[in-house]
Protein backbone atom coordinates (compact mmCIF):
# COMPACT_ATOMS: atom_id res chain seq x y z
CA UNK A 1 0.00 0.00 0.00
CA UNK A 2 1.21 3.49 -0.88
CA UNK A 3 -1.26 6.03 0.53
CA UNK A 4 0.38 8.93 -1.30
CA UNK A 5 0.02 7.07 -4.61
CA UNK A 6 -3.59 6.25 -3.74
CA UNK A 7 -4.45 9.89 -3.08
CA UNK A 8 -2.59 10.96 -6.22
CA UNK A 9 -4.73 8.48 -8.16
CA UNK A 10 -7.78 10.11 -6.56
CA UNK A 11 -6.56 13.53 -7.74
CA UNK A 12 -5.90 12.26 -11.27
CA UNK A 13 -9.37 10.70 -11.38
CA UNK A 14 -10.94 13.99 -10.25
CA UNK A 15 -9.03 15.83 -12.99
CA UNK A 16 -10.34 13.32 -15.54
CA UNK A 17 -13.87 14.02 -14.34
CA UNK A 18 -13.22 17.74 -14.78
CA UNK A 19 -12.11 17.09 -18.36
CA UNK A 20 -15.27 15.08 -19.04
CA UNK A 21 -17.38 17.89 -17.58
CA UNK A 22 -15.66 20.46 -19.80
CA UNK A 23 -14.01 22.20 -16.85
CA UNK A 24 -10.59 21.35 -18.29
CA UNK A 25 -9.47 20.75 -21.88
CA UNK A 26 -9.05 17.11 -22.86
CA UNK A 27 -5.68 15.42 -23.14
CA UNK A 28 -3.79 17.27 -20.41
CA UNK A 29 -0.49 15.67 -19.39
CA UNK A 30 -0.71 14.94 -15.66
CA UNK A 31 2.74 13.35 -15.30
CA UNK A 32 4.05 16.32 -13.30
CA UNK A 33 1.16 16.26 -10.82
CA UNK A 34 2.41 15.33 -7.36
CA UNK A 35 0.91 14.59 -3.97
CA UNK A 36 3.31 15.00 -1.07
CA UNK A 37 3.47 16.23 2.52
CA UNK A 38 3.13 20.02 2.76
CA UNK A 39 6.20 21.97 3.84
CA UNK A 40 4.30 23.13 6.91
CA UNK A 41 2.38 20.28 8.62
CA UNK A 42 -0.08 22.86 9.94
CA UNK A 43 -1.39 23.26 6.40
CA UNK A 44 -2.67 19.71 6.17
CA UNK A 45 -1.73 16.09 5.62
CA UNK A 46 -0.96 16.22 1.91
CA UNK A 47 -0.64 18.85 -0.79
CA UNK A 48 -0.97 18.70 -4.56
CA UNK A 49 0.50 20.97 -7.21
CA UNK A 50 -2.08 19.87 -9.81
CA UNK A 51 -3.57 23.32 -10.43
CA UNK A 52 -0.16 24.98 -10.65
CA UNK A 53 1.28 22.62 -13.28
CA UNK A 54 -1.91 22.39 -15.36
CA UNK A 55 -2.84 26.08 -15.42
CA UNK A 56 -0.71 27.07 -18.41
CA UNK A 57 -1.59 24.13 -20.71
CA UNK A 58 -5.24 24.46 -19.65
CA UNK A 59 -5.29 28.21 -20.25
CA UNK A 60 -6.84 28.83 -16.85
CA UNK A 61 -5.90 30.51 -13.60
CA UNK A 62 -4.40 27.99 -11.17
CA UNK A 63 -6.67 29.08 -8.34
CA UNK A 64 -9.78 28.46 -10.47
CA UNK A 65 -8.58 24.93 -11.22
CA UNK A 66 -7.71 24.35 -7.56
CA UNK A 67 -11.15 25.44 -6.34
CA UNK A 68 -12.95 23.18 -8.82
CA UNK A 69 -10.64 20.29 -7.93
CA UNK A 70 -11.15 20.90 -4.21
CA UNK A 71 -14.92 20.72 -4.63
CA UNK A 72 -14.67 17.29 -6.24
CA UNK A 73 -12.13 15.89 -3.77
CA UNK A 74 -14.15 17.06 -0.77
CA UNK A 75 -16.94 14.63 -1.74
CA UNK A 76 -14.66 11.63 -1.21
CA UNK A 77 -14.98 10.07 2.28
CA UNK A 78 -11.19 9.78 2.55
CA UNK A 79 -10.83 13.57 2.42
CA UNK A 80 -12.06 15.62 5.38
CA UNK A 81 -11.05 18.96 3.89
CA UNK A 82 -9.56 20.37 0.68
CA UNK A 83 -8.34 23.94 1.04
CA UNK A 84 -6.89 26.19 -1.66
CA UNK A 85 -3.80 28.12 -0.59
CA UNK A 86 -1.91 30.95 -2.23
CA UNK A 87 -2.03 31.11 -6.02
CA UNK A 88 -3.39 27.59 -6.40
CA UNK A 89 -1.85 25.01 -4.11
CA UNK A 90 -4.33 22.55 -2.68
CA UNK A 91 -3.93 21.23 0.87
CA UNK A 92 -5.74 18.05 1.88
CA UNK A 93 -6.64 16.58 5.23
CA UNK A 94 -7.39 12.89 5.45
CA UNK A 95 -9.78 10.98 7.66
CA UNK A 96 -8.16 9.25 10.63
CA UNK A 97 -9.25 5.92 9.16
CA UNK A 98 -6.78 6.42 6.30
CA UNK A 99 -3.81 6.62 8.65
CA UNK A 100 -5.15 3.68 10.63
CA UNK A 101 -5.39 1.65 7.42
CA UNK A 102 -1.69 2.26 6.81
CA UNK A 103 -0.88 0.56 10.12
CA UNK A 104 -2.94 -2.43 9.07
CA UNK A 105 -1.20 -2.54 5.68
CA UNK A 106 2.25 -2.51 7.30
CA UNK A 107 1.27 -5.42 9.53
CA UNK A 108 -0.34 -7.36 6.71
CA UNK A 109 2.43 -6.83 4.17
CA UNK A 110 5.22 -7.15 6.72
CA UNK A 111 8.70 -7.07 5.17
CA UNK A 112 7.15 -6.24 1.79
CA UNK A 113 5.53 -3.05 3.04
CA UNK A 114 7.03 -0.17 1.08
CA UNK A 115 8.30 -2.31 -1.77
CA UNK A 116 7.67 -0.76 -5.15
CA UNK A 117 7.28 -2.04 -8.68
CA UNK A 118 8.56 1.21 -10.21
CA UNK A 119 11.67 -0.64 -11.42
CA UNK A 120 9.88 -3.75 -12.62
CA UNK A 121 11.48 -5.17 -15.75
CA UNK A 122 14.58 -2.96 -15.48
CA UNK A 123 18.04 -4.49 -15.24
CA UNK A 124 20.45 -2.24 -13.35
CA UNK A 125 24.19 -2.77 -12.96
CA UNK A 126 25.82 -1.18 -9.92
CA UNK A 127 29.61 -1.30 -10.17
CA UNK A 128 31.30 -0.30 -6.95
CA UNK A 129 34.47 -0.66 -4.90
CA UNK A 130 36.59 -1.82 -7.88
CA UNK A 131 39.68 -1.11 -5.79
CA UNK A 132 43.05 -1.86 -7.33
CA UNK A 133 44.03 -5.41 -6.26
CA UNK A 134 47.21 -4.16 -4.64
CA UNK A 135 46.35 -4.24 -0.95
CA UNK A 136 43.62 -4.20 1.69
CA UNK A 137 40.65 -1.88 1.33
CA UNK A 138 41.09 1.54 2.91
CA UNK A 139 38.50 3.78 4.56
CA UNK A 140 37.62 5.49 1.27
CA UNK A 141 36.82 2.11 -0.26
CA UNK A 142 34.76 1.37 2.84
CA UNK A 143 32.41 4.26 2.25
CA UNK A 144 32.11 3.43 -1.44
CA UNK A 145 31.40 -0.22 -0.67
CA UNK A 146 28.67 0.66 1.81
CA UNK A 147 27.11 3.23 -0.49
CA UNK A 148 27.12 0.91 -3.50
CA UNK A 149 25.71 -2.02 -1.55
CA UNK A 150 22.96 0.07 0.05
CA UNK A 151 22.08 1.64 -3.31
CA UNK A 152 21.83 -1.82 -4.87
CA UNK A 153 19.54 -2.98 -2.05
CA UNK A 154 17.42 0.16 -2.38
CA UNK A 155 17.00 -0.32 -6.13
CA UNK A 156 16.10 -3.97 -5.62
CA UNK A 157 13.51 -2.97 -2.99
CA UNK A 158 12.07 -0.62 -5.61
CA UNK A 159 11.58 -3.51 -8.02
CA UNK A 160 14.74 -3.40 -10.14
CA UNK A 161 16.72 -6.47 -11.15
CA UNK A 162 20.10 -5.45 -9.72
CA UNK A 163 23.58 -6.84 -10.33
CA UNK A 164 26.39 -5.92 -7.96
CA UNK A 165 29.67 -5.87 -9.86
CA UNK A 166 33.35 -5.39 -9.08
CA UNK A 167 35.75 -4.42 -11.87
CA UNK A 168 39.20 -5.79 -11.11
CA UNK A 169 41.84 -3.33 -12.31
CA UNK A 170 44.39 -6.03 -13.01
CA UNK A 171 45.59 -4.86 -16.41
CA UNK A 172 47.66 -1.81 -15.54
CA UNK A 173 51.13 -1.00 -14.26
CA UNK A 174 50.00 -1.12 -10.62
CA UNK A 175 49.85 -4.93 -10.64
CA UNK A 176 53.43 -5.04 -11.91
CA UNK A 177 54.37 -2.88 -8.92
CA UNK A 178 52.47 -5.35 -6.73
CA UNK A 179 54.48 -8.23 -8.22
CA UNK A 180 57.78 -6.50 -7.51
CA UNK A 181 56.67 -5.69 -3.96
CA UNK A 182 55.60 -9.30 -3.36
CA UNK A 183 58.91 -10.52 -4.78
CA UNK A 184 60.77 -8.56 -2.11
CA UNK A 185 58.62 -10.21 0.57
CA UNK A 186 59.39 -13.55 -1.07
CA UNK A 187 63.10 -12.77 -0.75
CA UNK A 188 62.48 -11.80 2.88
CA UNK A 189 60.74 -15.12 3.53
CA UNK A 190 63.89 -16.79 2.25
CA UNK A 191 66.07 -14.98 4.78
CA UNK A 192 67.19 -12.07 2.58
CA UNK A 193 66.74 -8.39 3.35
CA UNK A 194 63.83 -6.98 1.34
CA UNK A 195 64.60 -3.96 -0.81
CA UNK A 196 61.39 -1.92 -0.57
CA UNK A 197 62.36 0.81 -2.99
CA UNK A 198 60.37 4.01 -3.38
CA UNK A 199 57.23 3.32 -5.36
CA UNK A 200 56.77 -0.24 -4.08
CA UNK A 201 54.02 -1.20 -1.63
CA UNK A 202 55.53 -1.26 1.89
CA UNK A 203 52.66 -2.74 3.91
CA UNK A 204 53.09 -5.78 6.13
CA UNK A 205 50.08 -7.36 4.40
CA UNK A 206 52.46 -8.67 1.72
CA UNK A 207 54.54 -10.67 4.22
CA UNK A 208 52.11 -13.66 4.14
CA UNK A 209 52.16 -13.47 0.34
CA UNK A 210 55.94 -13.74 0.40
CA UNK A 211 55.71 -16.74 2.70
CA UNK A 212 53.14 -18.38 0.42
CA UNK A 213 55.44 -17.79 -2.55
CA UNK A 214 58.28 -19.44 -0.66
CA UNK A 215 56.05 -22.42 0.09
CA UNK A 216 55.27 -22.75 -3.60
CA UNK A 217 58.60 -21.90 -5.22
CA UNK A 218 61.17 -22.44 -2.48
CA UNK A 219 64.32 -20.57 -3.53
CA UNK A 220 63.93 -21.26 -7.25
CA UNK A 221 63.10 -17.65 -8.13
CA UNK A 222 65.87 -16.04 -6.10
CA UNK A 223 68.24 -13.99 -8.28
CA UNK A 224 66.26 -14.83 -11.40
CA UNK A 225 65.73 -11.97 -13.85
CA UNK A 226 62.39 -10.19 -13.54
CA UNK A 227 61.27 -11.44 -16.92
CA UNK A 228 61.22 -15.00 -15.54
CA UNK A 229 59.04 -14.37 -12.49
CA UNK A 230 57.02 -11.19 -13.06
CA UNK A 231 53.94 -12.75 -14.67
CA UNK A 232 53.71 -15.70 -12.26
CA UNK A 233 54.14 -13.60 -9.15
CA UNK A 234 51.80 -10.92 -10.50
CA UNK A 235 49.01 -13.46 -10.99
CA UNK A 236 49.70 -15.11 -7.63
CA UNK A 237 49.81 -11.81 -5.71
CA UNK A 238 46.75 -10.41 -7.49
CA UNK A 239 44.69 -13.45 -6.53
CA UNK A 240 45.95 -13.17 -2.94
CA UNK A 241 44.91 -9.51 -2.83
CA UNK A 242 41.48 -10.28 -4.25
CA UNK A 243 41.02 -12.96 -1.59
CA UNK A 244 41.88 -10.33 1.03
CA UNK A 245 39.46 -7.83 -0.53
CA UNK A 246 36.68 -10.43 -0.56
CA UNK A 247 37.32 -11.03 3.14
CA UNK A 248 37.19 -7.28 3.78
CA UNK A 249 33.89 -6.98 1.93
CA UNK A 250 32.49 -9.93 3.87
CA UNK A 251 33.24 -8.07 7.11
CA UNK A 252 30.81 -5.41 5.89
CA UNK A 253 28.27 -7.93 4.66
CA UNK A 254 28.92 -7.02 1.02
CA UNK A 255 28.65 -9.80 -1.55
CA UNK A 256 29.25 -9.18 -5.23
CA UNK A 257 27.33 -10.99 -7.96
CA UNK A 258 30.00 -10.53 -10.62
CA UNK A 259 33.75 -9.94 -10.67
CA UNK A 260 34.99 -8.68 -14.05
CA UNK A 261 38.67 -8.55 -14.99
CA UNK A 262 40.31 -5.73 -16.92
CA UNK A 263 43.09 -8.12 -17.93
CA UNK A 264 40.53 -10.40 -19.57
CA UNK A 265 39.72 -7.63 -22.06
CA UNK A 266 43.20 -7.67 -23.58
CA UNK A 267 44.02 -10.03 -26.42
CA UNK A 268 40.40 -11.09 -26.87
CA UNK A 269 39.33 -8.52 -29.43
CA UNK A 270 36.83 -6.98 -27.03
CA UNK A 271 38.63 -3.64 -26.83
CA UNK A 272 38.93 -3.56 -30.61
CA UNK A 273 35.24 -4.40 -31.00
CA UNK A 274 34.17 -1.53 -28.74
CA UNK A 275 36.42 0.94 -30.54
CA UNK A 276 35.18 -0.31 -33.92
CA UNK A 277 31.62 0.39 -32.80
CA UNK A 278 32.59 3.97 -32.07
CA UNK A 279 34.50 4.15 -35.35
CA UNK A 280 31.43 3.02 -37.28
CA UNK A 281 29.59 5.96 -35.74
CA UNK A 282 32.26 8.35 -36.98
CA UNK A 283 33.59 9.00 -33.49
CA UNK A 284 37.18 7.73 -33.85
CA UNK A 285 39.77 9.76 -35.73
CA UNK A 286 43.46 10.56 -35.92
CA UNK A 287 44.26 13.98 -34.58
CA UNK A 288 46.34 16.19 -32.33
CA UNK A 289 44.98 17.54 -29.08
CA UNK A 290 45.28 21.15 -28.03
CA UNK A 291 47.95 21.73 -25.35
CA UNK A 292 46.63 21.50 -21.78
CA UNK A 293 45.59 24.75 -20.15
CA UNK A 294 47.97 26.43 -17.74
CA UNK A 295 51.66 25.65 -17.42
CA UNK A 296 52.75 23.02 -19.92
CA UNK A 297 54.50 19.90 -18.59
CA UNK A 298 58.14 19.81 -19.64
CA UNK A 299 57.68 16.59 -21.59
CA UNK A 300 54.55 17.72 -23.44
CA UNK A 301 54.68 17.66 -27.20
CA UNK A 302 52.05 17.80 -29.90
CA UNK A 303 51.66 14.38 -31.50
CA UNK A 304 49.08 12.63 -33.58
CA UNK A 305 46.97 10.11 -31.68
CA UNK A 306 43.85 8.04 -32.11
CA UNK A 307 41.07 10.03 -30.45
CA UNK A 308 37.48 9.45 -29.38
CA UNK A 309 35.24 12.35 -30.37
CA UNK A 310 33.71 12.52 -26.89
CA UNK A 311 32.79 16.19 -27.35
CA UNK A 312 29.97 14.96 -29.59
CA UNK A 313 28.37 13.60 -26.42
CA UNK A 314 28.98 16.39 -23.94
CA UNK A 315 32.65 16.07 -22.99
CA UNK A 316 34.92 19.11 -22.81
CA UNK A 317 37.67 17.70 -25.04
CA UNK A 318 38.16 14.65 -27.21
CA UNK A 319 40.01 11.80 -25.49
CA UNK A 320 42.98 9.67 -26.57
CA UNK A 321 42.20 5.97 -26.75
CA UNK A 322 45.41 4.75 -28.39
CA UNK A 323 48.95 6.00 -27.92
CA UNK A 324 51.32 6.87 -30.72
CA UNK A 325 53.14 3.55 -30.15
CA UNK A 326 49.90 1.61 -30.71
CA UNK A 327 49.27 0.74 -27.05
CA UNK A 328 45.82 1.39 -25.63
CA UNK A 329 45.34 4.21 -23.15
CA UNK A 330 43.75 3.36 -19.80
CA UNK A 331 40.46 4.75 -21.17
CA UNK A 332 40.18 2.16 -23.95
CA UNK A 333 39.60 -0.93 -21.75
CA UNK A 334 37.12 1.07 -19.67
CA UNK A 335 35.18 1.80 -22.85
CA UNK A 336 35.25 -1.91 -23.70
CA UNK A 337 34.13 -2.86 -20.20
CA UNK A 338 31.11 -0.57 -20.37
CA UNK A 339 30.31 -1.85 -23.85
CA UNK A 340 30.31 -5.34 -22.34
CA UNK A 341 27.79 -4.22 -19.70
CA UNK A 342 25.58 -2.67 -22.35
CA UNK A 343 25.88 -5.85 -24.40
CA UNK A 344 24.74 -7.88 -21.39
CA UNK A 345 21.39 -6.11 -21.61
CA UNK A 346 21.43 -3.71 -18.69
CA UNK A 347 18.91 -0.88 -18.90
CA UNK A 348 20.87 1.37 -16.56
CA UNK A 349 24.48 1.57 -15.39
CA UNK A 350 25.68 3.06 -12.13
CA UNK A 351 29.38 3.51 -11.36
CA UNK A 352 30.56 4.38 -7.86
CA UNK A 353 33.88 6.23 -8.06
CA UNK A 354 36.16 7.93 -5.58
CA UNK A 355 36.15 11.72 -5.47
CA UNK A 356 39.48 11.80 -7.30
CA UNK A 357 37.76 10.44 -10.42
CA UNK A 358 35.67 13.57 -10.98
CA UNK A 359 37.48 14.31 -14.22
CA UNK A 360 36.43 10.93 -15.56
CA UNK A 361 32.69 11.53 -15.40
CA UNK A 362 32.09 13.37 -18.67
CA UNK A 363 34.27 11.12 -20.81
CA UNK A 364 32.68 7.94 -19.44
CA UNK A 365 29.18 9.33 -19.87
CA UNK A 366 30.09 10.26 -23.44
CA UNK A 367 31.37 6.75 -24.15
CA UNK A 368 28.25 5.04 -22.80
CA UNK A 369 25.96 7.45 -24.64
CA UNK A 370 27.83 6.77 -27.89
CA UNK A 371 27.98 3.00 -27.42
CA UNK A 372 24.28 2.68 -26.56
CA UNK A 373 22.97 5.38 -28.92
CA UNK A 374 21.73 7.20 -25.84
CA UNK A 375 19.56 4.27 -24.78
CA UNK A 376 21.38 3.28 -21.58
CA UNK A 377 21.87 5.99 -18.95
CA UNK A 378 25.03 6.02 -16.84
CA UNK A 379 25.01 7.64 -13.41
CA UNK A 380 28.43 8.10 -11.85
CA UNK A 381 28.28 8.65 -8.10
CA UNK A 382 31.38 10.23 -6.59
CA UNK A 383 32.23 9.30 -3.01
CA UNK A 384 33.81 12.06 -0.98
CA UNK A 385 36.53 11.60 1.60
CA UNK A 386 36.14 10.27 5.14
CA UNK A 387 38.05 11.83 8.03
CA UNK A 388 38.59 9.54 11.00
CA UNK A 389 38.89 10.72 14.60
CA UNK A 390 39.39 9.04 17.96
CA UNK A 391 39.84 10.71 21.34
CA UNK A 392 39.61 14.02 19.55
CA UNK A 393 42.61 13.24 17.37
CA UNK A 394 42.95 12.02 13.78
CA UNK A 395 42.95 8.23 13.77
CA UNK A 396 46.42 6.90 12.95
CA UNK A 397 47.26 4.78 9.95
CA UNK A 398 47.54 1.03 10.09
CA UNK A 399 51.07 -0.34 10.25
CA UNK A 400 49.80 -3.40 8.44
CA UNK A 401 48.68 -1.29 5.49
CA UNK A 402 51.73 0.90 5.56
CA UNK A 403 50.18 4.18 4.50
CA UNK A 404 46.45 4.24 5.23
CA UNK A 405 43.62 3.26 7.56
CA UNK A 406 42.02 0.03 6.40
CA UNK A 407 38.43 -1.14 6.30
CA UNK A 408 39.39 -3.79 8.82
CA UNK A 409 40.72 -1.11 11.21
CA UNK A 410 37.38 0.71 11.10
CA UNK A 411 35.11 -2.33 11.41
CA UNK A 412 37.14 -3.84 14.25
CA UNK A 413 36.87 -0.55 16.17
CA UNK A 414 33.22 0.32 15.50
CA UNK A 415 31.48 -2.83 14.24
CA UNK A 416 29.93 -3.43 10.84
CA UNK A 417 26.42 -2.14 11.65
CA UNK A 418 27.64 1.13 13.16
CA UNK A 419 30.09 1.64 10.31
CA UNK A 420 27.48 1.01 7.64
CA UNK A 421 24.82 3.27 9.14
CA UNK A 422 27.13 6.16 9.91
CA UNK A 423 28.71 6.09 6.45
CA UNK A 424 25.20 6.66 5.06
CA UNK A 425 24.33 9.66 7.23
CA UNK A 426 25.67 12.06 4.60
CA UNK A 427 25.04 12.33 0.89
CA UNK A 428 27.75 10.56 -1.09
CA UNK A 429 29.23 13.78 -2.50
CA UNK A 430 29.61 15.42 0.93
CA UNK A 431 32.69 14.87 3.10
CA UNK A 432 32.07 12.78 6.21
CA UNK A 433 33.65 12.82 9.66
CA UNK A 434 33.78 9.45 11.41
CA UNK A 435 34.49 9.90 15.10
CA UNK A 436 34.85 6.53 16.82
CA UNK A 437 33.76 7.98 20.17
CA UNK A 438 30.64 9.65 18.79
CA UNK A 439 29.45 6.74 16.66
CA UNK A 440 29.49 4.52 19.75
CA UNK A 441 27.88 7.13 22.00
CA UNK A 442 24.46 6.34 23.46
CA UNK A 443 22.62 9.57 22.77
CA UNK A 444 20.16 11.25 20.43
CA UNK A 445 23.14 12.84 18.68
CA UNK A 446 24.25 9.41 17.47
CA UNK A 447 21.81 8.48 14.66
CA UNK A 448 22.60 4.77 14.58
CA UNK A 449 22.09 4.36 18.33
CA UNK A 450 18.91 6.45 18.23
CA UNK A 451 17.36 4.32 15.47
CA UNK A 452 18.45 1.05 17.06
CA UNK A 453 17.04 2.23 20.39
CA UNK A 454 13.68 2.73 18.67
CA UNK A 455 13.86 -0.80 17.29
CA UNK A 456 14.65 -2.15 20.75
CA UNK A 457 11.79 -0.18 22.30
CA UNK A 458 9.32 -1.67 19.84
CA UNK A 459 10.51 -5.15 20.76
CA UNK A 460 10.34 -4.42 24.47
CA UNK A 461 6.77 -3.15 24.31
CA UNK A 462 5.72 -6.16 22.24
CA UNK A 463 7.21 -8.41 24.88
CA UNK A 464 5.44 -6.55 27.69
CA UNK A 465 2.09 -6.71 25.89
CA UNK A 466 2.52 -10.43 25.29
CA UNK A 467 3.16 -10.93 29.00
CA UNK A 468 -0.23 -9.37 29.79
CA UNK A 469 -1.95 -11.77 27.38
CA UNK A 470 -2.19 -9.68 24.20
CA UNK A 471 -1.69 -11.63 20.98
CA UNK A 472 1.18 -9.71 19.39
CA UNK A 473 1.36 -11.61 16.13
CA UNK A 474 1.10 -9.37 13.08
CA UNK A 475 -2.10 -11.10 11.98
CA UNK A 476 -3.78 -10.49 15.33
CA UNK A 477 -2.59 -6.89 15.58
CA UNK A 478 -3.83 -6.18 12.05
CA UNK A 479 -7.29 -7.13 13.29
CA UNK A 480 -7.18 -4.78 16.28
CA UNK A 481 -9.66 -1.93 16.63
CA UNK A 482 -7.40 0.78 15.25
CA UNK A 483 -10.09 3.45 15.62
CA UNK A 484 -8.85 3.67 19.21
CA UNK A 485 -5.78 5.46 17.80
CA UNK A 486 -7.22 8.94 17.61
CA UNK A 487 -4.69 11.12 19.41
CA UNK A 488 -2.84 13.57 17.16
CA UNK A 489 0.54 12.25 18.34
CA UNK A 490 -0.43 8.69 17.43
CA UNK A 491 -1.75 9.73 14.03
CA UNK A 492 1.45 11.71 13.43
CA UNK A 493 3.46 8.53 13.94
CA UNK A 494 1.10 6.69 11.60
CA UNK A 495 1.78 9.39 9.00
CA UNK A 496 5.46 8.51 9.20
CA UNK A 497 4.59 4.88 8.49
CA UNK A 498 2.53 6.07 5.52
CA UNK A 499 5.47 8.01 4.12
CA UNK A 500 7.75 4.97 3.93
CA UNK A 501 6.70 3.72 0.44
CA UNK A 502 7.01 7.25 -0.91
CA UNK A 503 10.49 7.72 0.57
CA UNK A 504 11.62 4.43 -0.98
CA UNK A 505 10.61 5.58 -4.45
CA UNK A 506 12.12 9.05 -4.03
CA UNK A 507 15.42 7.66 -2.76
CA UNK A 508 15.56 4.98 -5.45
CA UNK A 509 14.78 7.43 -8.23
CA UNK A 510 17.51 9.81 -7.01
CA UNK A 511 20.02 7.01 -6.25
CA UNK A 512 20.37 8.41 -2.73
CA UNK A 513 20.33 5.79 0.04
CA UNK A 514 21.19 8.43 2.64
CA UNK A 515 17.54 9.50 2.42
CA UNK A 516 16.65 6.17 4.04
CA UNK A 517 18.99 6.86 6.97
CA UNK A 518 17.52 10.35 7.40
CA UNK A 519 13.96 9.00 7.31
CA UNK A 520 14.74 6.31 9.87
CA UNK A 521 16.15 8.91 12.23
CA UNK A 522 13.03 11.07 11.87
CA UNK A 523 10.78 8.05 12.40
CA UNK A 524 12.73 6.99 15.48
CA UNK A 525 12.48 10.54 16.80
CA UNK A 526 8.68 10.50 16.47
CA UNK A 527 8.48 7.13 18.24
CA UNK A 528 10.69 8.32 21.10
CA UNK A 529 8.65 11.51 21.36
CA UNK A 530 5.40 9.58 21.73
CA UNK A 531 7.04 7.20 24.19
CA UNK A 532 8.29 10.08 26.33
CA UNK A 533 4.90 11.81 26.29
CA UNK A 534 3.49 8.61 27.73
CA UNK A 535 5.56 9.21 30.85
CA UNK A 536 3.31 12.18 31.65
CA UNK A 537 0.12 11.27 29.79
CA UNK A 538 -0.75 7.72 30.73
CA UNK A 539 -3.34 7.47 27.94
CA UNK A 540 -0.47 7.64 25.42
CA UNK A 541 1.40 4.68 26.85
CA UNK A 542 1.59 1.74 24.50
CA UNK A 543 0.52 -0.72 27.19
CA UNK A 544 -2.76 0.19 28.88
CA UNK A 545 -3.19 -1.90 32.02
CA UNK A 546 -6.59 -3.56 32.15
CA UNK A 547 -7.49 -2.56 28.58
CA UNK A 548 -6.22 -5.22 26.17
CA UNK A 549 -8.22 -3.86 23.21
CA UNK A 550 -6.64 -0.40 23.40
CA UNK A 551 -3.27 -1.97 24.13
CA UNK A 552 -3.57 -4.10 20.98
CA UNK A 553 -4.26 -1.00 18.87
CA UNK A 554 -1.31 0.89 20.33
CA UNK A 555 0.97 -2.13 19.99
CA UNK A 556 -0.13 -2.39 16.35
CA UNK A 557 1.11 1.17 15.84
CA UNK A 558 4.44 0.39 17.50
CA UNK A 559 4.84 -2.79 15.50
CA UNK A 560 4.12 -0.95 12.22
CA UNK A 561 6.96 1.42 13.09
CA UNK A 562 9.11 -1.63 13.75
CA UNK A 563 8.23 -2.98 10.30
CA UNK A 564 9.42 0.24 8.68
CA UNK A 565 12.60 0.48 10.75
CA UNK A 566 13.45 -3.14 10.02
CA UNK A 567 12.91 -2.67 6.29
CA UNK A 568 14.93 0.53 6.23
CA UNK A 569 17.82 -0.95 8.17
CA UNK A 570 17.68 -3.95 5.86
CA UNK A 571 18.23 -1.68 2.87
CA UNK A 572 21.19 -0.10 4.65
CA UNK A 573 22.56 -3.55 5.49
CA UNK A 574 22.15 -3.09 9.25
CA UNK A 575 20.68 -5.69 11.62
CA UNK A 576 17.80 -4.25 13.72
CA UNK A 577 18.45 -4.33 17.46
CA UNK A 578 16.12 -6.44 19.58
CA UNK A 579 17.49 -5.01 22.79
CA UNK A 580 20.07 -2.44 23.83
CA UNK A 581 23.07 -3.61 25.79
Amino acid sequence: MNLFSDIRALVIDALAQMEQAGELPAGLDTAAVTVEPPRDPAHGDMATNAAMVLAKPAGKKPRDIAEALAARLATDPRITSAEVAGPGFLNLRLAAAEWQSVIRAALTEGADYGRSDMGKGRKVNVEFVSANPTGPMHVGHTRGAIFGDALASLLAFAGNDVTREYYINDGGAQVDVLARSAYERYREANGLDPEIAEGLYPGDYLIPVGEALKAKYGTSLIDKPESEWLVEIRDFATEAMMAMIREDLAMLGVEMNVYSSEKALYGTGRIEAAIDRLRSAGLIYRGTLEPPKGKLPEDWEAREQTLFRSTAHGDDVDRPIQKSDGAWTYFAPDIAYHWDKIDRGFDELIDVFGADHGGYVKRMNAAVAALSNGRVPLDIKLIQLVKLFKNGEPFKMSKRAGTFVTLRDVVEQAGADVTRFHMLTRKNDAALDFDFDKVLEQSKDNPVWYVQYASARVNSVLKKAAEMGVDTSDAALAGADLSRLDHSAELELARKVAEWPRIVEIAARAHEPHRIAFFLYDTASDLHSLWNRGNDETSLRFVQDGDPATTAAKIALARSVGVVISAGLGILGVTPAKEMR
